[in-house]
């Protein structure tokens, strides 16, 4: 069997067995293996590494030392987990991640195996806790695919728009100010709706348990709020005794340019999710929150598998990689590189209306003309199809699905970002050229 041959048919057998409701797919790229900010498909062919695994792989593909704990834990015991009985493992990783977390009060740590499992668990145990029936999200959010992560979240994408215990408020997007202006005094009208209208209406603040936010919203379209939001947000739940939770399962663990996205506003967040990166490739998922929160009863949110040894070392190792390595002060660094390249290769297009991004989490949004800023909904699937023909690894996704998102391993090089931004305008050029039909994407809805 040729390279080429496997790998239309391992391609051929995931649509024969795997499901479609798992999948968000935009080419048939296989992938085979993975180097720092390069991949490879079956054929041997490599690629740079925009995407990053959906944030997922913070280090990369193959870090040494993160592999070394899987194996050293896994030679002790396939099976260690935490429910009903306890390991180091987790303990030295929740020490590492408290040690992490501002804000002057006593904190715990829960284990999950999955973003969407820590903002399920987080929703349950505050409403216990607190006793009030609401919650507070922001349009655009994307929260998790369980029910309650669903409800909680307000991003197309996900169908069910139920919760009725969730209210949901506009996010401040400087690009698209959803009250119709021009951006002027944004954090202001947006959280003057909440306290103003919709808590002396429908919401009273004396129900509302907590508020969930993302410092930047990254499915929503990787919008960056202003630099006033997150500040004046804690203060409103301050006076009125609601909880601040702040998702950071994407964009959390040094990709911004601080170990967490929130940490650019000054504040401390009641409880901080994350996911994704943590567990350097394993299911692994953390809470850290006010131990009044997290203790409000026991066996209250728990998975079989949830803290398992394994994962947890590879946790603890990949905190101490971004420490090593000082991931955080270059992820600051090569995203403004990154900011820069995007602007000034892209920024001649007419359908270019937007360059955005915080530290290595960067957007950029296409739309049909930069006057009427309506949503460009074609070319985003063309573009990225054709950057994987070219050699690069990027995705869409935005509540109109035309946002390009770029969230590369944190390891990535300059040459390697120049390089990769080289290939994406040679991919626009391509596409405006008819280098990809309408019929090579049929397959790939993406988003």
């Amino acid at each position: 069997m040729t390279t080429s041959t496997m790998a239309e048919s391992i391609a051929q057998r995931d649509q024969q067995l795997i499901a479609d409701a798992l999948k968000i797919r935009y080419t048939p790229f296989v992938h085979s293996h993975g180097d720092g900010a390069n991949l490879f498909d079956v054929d041997g062919k490599r690629y740079i590494d925009f995407g990053g695994a959906w944030s997922a792989a913070g280090l990369g593909y193959s870090n040494q030392r993160v592999k070394d704990a899987i194996s050293a834990q896994l030679d002790r015991t396939t099976c260690n987990i935490l429910i009903s009985g306890l390991h180091e493992p987790a303990v030295d990783l929740a020490e590492r991640l408290i040690a992490l977390a501002p804000g002057d009060f006593e904190k715990k740590v829960w284990f999950g195996l999955a973003g969407s499992d820590a903002s399920e668990a987080a929703q349950r145990m505050i409403l216990r806790a607190t006793g009030k029936p609401r919650i507070v999200s922001f349009i655009g959010s994307w929260h998790g695919t369980t029910d309650a992560g669903m409800a909680l979240s307000a991003h197309p994408s996900l169908l069910s728009g139920g919760g009725a215990h969730v209210t949901k408020i506009p996010y401040p997007n400087p690009y698209r100010d959803p009250f119709g202006g021009d951006g002027e005094n944004l954090t202001d009208r947006c959280l003057d709706y909440l306290e103003k209208f919709l808590f002396t209406t429908i919401c009273p603040p004396d129900q509302v348990a907590a508020i969930f936010v993302e410092a930047v919203q990254a499915d929503g379209g990787d919008i960056v709020p202003p630099d006033d939001f997150l500040p004046k947000l804690r203060a409103l739940c301050d006076r009125h005794d609601i909880l601040l939770v702040l998702d950071e399962i994407k964009v959390g663990l040094g990709r911004t340019g601080e170990w967490f996205a929130f940490q650019h506003g000054g504040i401390a967040a009641d409880m901080i999710l994350l996911g994704k990166s943590l567990g350097g490739g394993l299911p692994l998922s953390a809470i850290i929150g006010r131990r009044e929160i997290l203790d409000v009863a026991s066996g209250f949110a728990l998975f079989t598998m949830v803290g398992n040894a394994t994962s947890c070392a590879a946790g603890l190792a990949v905190i101490e990689e971004i420490e090593r390595l000082e991931l955080v002060a270059r992820a600051g660094v090569a995203g403004q590189r990154m900011l820069q390249g995007l602007t000034d290769a892209l920024g001649e297009f007419d359908f270019v209306g937007d360059v955005r991004g915080k530290g290595l989490i960067l957007g950029v949004e296409l739309v049909e003309d930069r006057v009427s800023k309506k949503p460009e909904t074609t070319l985003p699937a063309k573009i990225v199809y054709r950057a994987w023909q070219n050699g690069l690894i990027v995705y869409y996704a935005g509540n109109w699905g035309n946002a390009l998102e770029f969230t590369p391993p944190l390891v990535i090089g300059d040459e390697q970002i120049d390089d990769g931004i080289d290939i994406l305008r040679r991919s626009f050029d391509d596409v405006l050229n008819g280098a990809v039909s309408d019929e090579e994407i049929a397959a790939f809805a993406g988003w």
